[in-house]
């Protein structure tokens, strides 16, 4: 599978995205989900795009990327979390994702965020790209 960047860059960058997103959270808070997840997805899709756009060295023909990107971040909460006011339990989750297309240019990349699990919830982003 060939990937847009080594995929310990590939990592770091999610890692760093989610990071950043959560910086200010110290537990789960439902009504703030949404713009955490909107901030992961945002930020990480312009990091990845600005990191594998080739420059153009005709600036009258601004250069397109050569992946197309898609990222799904998710976040749950933990039953008994801090924000209950429980002590921290467990939620079972799976996740998978499946596609049909050039193993040769497309891939996936799949990130569970360790620093989550003191804030009493679990964070799993992936990113998927697909060689244009």
């Amino acid at each position: 599978m060939a990937s847009p960047l080594p995929t310990e860059e590939l990592t770091e960058i999610v890692k760093s995205t989610v990071e950043a997103a959560l910086a200010s959270a110290e537990k789960y808070e439902h009504e703030k989900v949404a713009d955490w997840n909107t901030a992961i997805i945002n930020n990480l899709l312009k990091t990845l795009i600005e990191k594998t756009t080739p420059t153009s060295e005709d600036a009258s023909k601004p250069s397109q990327p050569t992946y197309k990107y898609i990222a799904h971040s998710t976040i749950i909460q933990h039953p008994g979390a801090p924000s209950d006011g429980g002590a921290a339990g467990r939620r079972g989750m799976h996740s998978a994702v499946g596609a049909f297309w050039n193993t040769e240019k497309d891939g996936t990349l799949s990130y569970k965020w360790d620093g989550a699990e003191k804030k009493g919830m679990d964070v799993v982003v992936s990113v998927n790209w697909v060689g244009i």
